[in-house]
């Protein structure tokens, strides 16, 4: 059995999901209409920082914590606002948007180019 490689899986996930320029996403967050969702490992977010006021949600725990039948549910999913997967690098936050559109979210996105593009361009990081 062959293994699909990764690189397949993010370019067909890329092409169903909506993927926001770094500057829109960031206006979306300041005006109230969107929030970040920071991914990526804890010990990526020690290491490295965060986004200001970025929701921590461990890609191993998002699903989870999203379904509001889930014993693990977190309030702070139950949201009208737009959630914005941020990985390091748009690949995991690609995967795990489509993985919550498949879930029937609607308001979900995620952020081009990752933390590491935001650190590497200067903006506000935590």
């Amino acid at each position: 059995m062959a293994i699909t490689p990764v690189k397949t899986l993010v370019a067909a996930a890329k092409a169903a999901i909506t993927t926001l320029e770094q500057e829109t996403a960031a206006e979306a967050v300041a005006a109230g209409r969107a929030v970040f969702v920071d991914i990526r490992d804890i010990r990526e977010l020690e290491r490295d920082g965060r986004l200001p006021g970025a929701i921590h949600a461990p890609r191993g725990m998002l699903e989870f914590w999203v379904d509001p039948e889930s014993p693990y549910h977190k309030p702070a999913f139950a949201t009208d606002k737009t959630l914005i997967l941020v990985c390091a690098g748009a690949q995991r936050s690609a995967l795990a948007t489509k993985a919550l559109q498949d879930m029937g979210m609607e308001n979900v996105a995620e952020m081009a180019g990752g933390f590491s593009e935001w650190k590497k361009a200067g903006r506000p990081v935590e």
